[in-house]
């Protein structure tokens, strides 16, 4: 049988198709591709390198430190107790470490969530040189721990001679009260064991100018709670310098 020619209406179908799929295909060739919503890569290993720079602080790895640093590790990165690198190195007492994140632009003032500093930890674990280290690079000694105390204040009560020393050259104030009602002065007798080194801290904070009669929120001066303790010493050191 001979073939039948397609009728007109057949043809305007056909060509009706043949348009429309190449539309259909021109959009979705223009169509934006949508973003992935997984985390990208370098998010991912940006914020690996950040923990493992904390981590490296904490064991005190400077070679590591050093690597992570190079690699593009923040030093302004914090984990979840808000610890920087650096707070992480001041815990560990790890000088060179604290260099080396301090150089790289680490903020020696930043606290964690138990309100420590690279500067404020040291004054109660006596790291006399990392101390150095973070008032030659912007300490600030008015900033204050949990109990509202100073870093000498901390050193006080711990009998660390030689921070107290370091720290009297700066501008701390030496008759703040933290939210004990003690100053350095009544932190170092009241916590204090009347021994040599007590003794020490409190001389030197009575020869820089210490409030010898600045009482706690009792009532009860240095002397009384010396003179409660039995510390000889000490109660010499503050009736010569006219405490009652």
């Amino acid at each position: 049988m001979p073939r039948q020619h397609d009728s007109p209406w057949r043809q305007t179908i056909a060509a009706f198709l043949f348009l429309a799929v190449f539309i259909f295909g021109m959009i979705g060739c223009a169509s934006p591709q949508l973003a992935p919503t997984a985390t990208s890569p370098s998010t991912m290993n940006q914020t690996q390198l950040d923990g493992e720079l904390i981590d490296a602080a904490e064991r005190g790895e400077l070679a590591r430190v050093q690597d992570l640093l190079a690699k593009g590790a923040s030093v302004h990165a914090a984990d979840a107790r808000k610890r920087t690198a650096l707070i992480a190195a001041a815990y560990g007492d790890h000088v060179q470490v604290g260099r080396a994140l301090i150089t790289a632009g680490a903020d020696v003032n930043v606290q964690d969530d138990t309100q420590q500093s690279a500067y404020l930890i040291p004054t109660a674990d006596g790291g006399l040189e990392f101390l150095k280290l973070t008032l030659a690079n912007g300490a600030d000694v008015h900033s204050l721990d949990s109990y509202n105390g100073t870093g000498l204040i901390r050193a006080a009560d711990r009998g660390h001679v030689e921070i107290i020393r370091e720290l009297l050259e700066t501008d701390i104030q030496i008759d703040h009260i933290n939210n004990l009602g003690w100053t350095a002065l009544l932190e170092a007798i009241i916590l204090g064991d009347g021994g040599k080194n007590h003794t020490e801290v409190v001389r030197l904070l009575v020869d820089a100018g210490a409030n010898v009669n600045l009482a706690d929120r009792n009532g009860v001066t240095p002397l009384q709670h010396a003179r409660q303790r039995d510390f000889r010493d000490i109660i010499a050191i503050l009736q010569q310098a006219g405490a009652r």
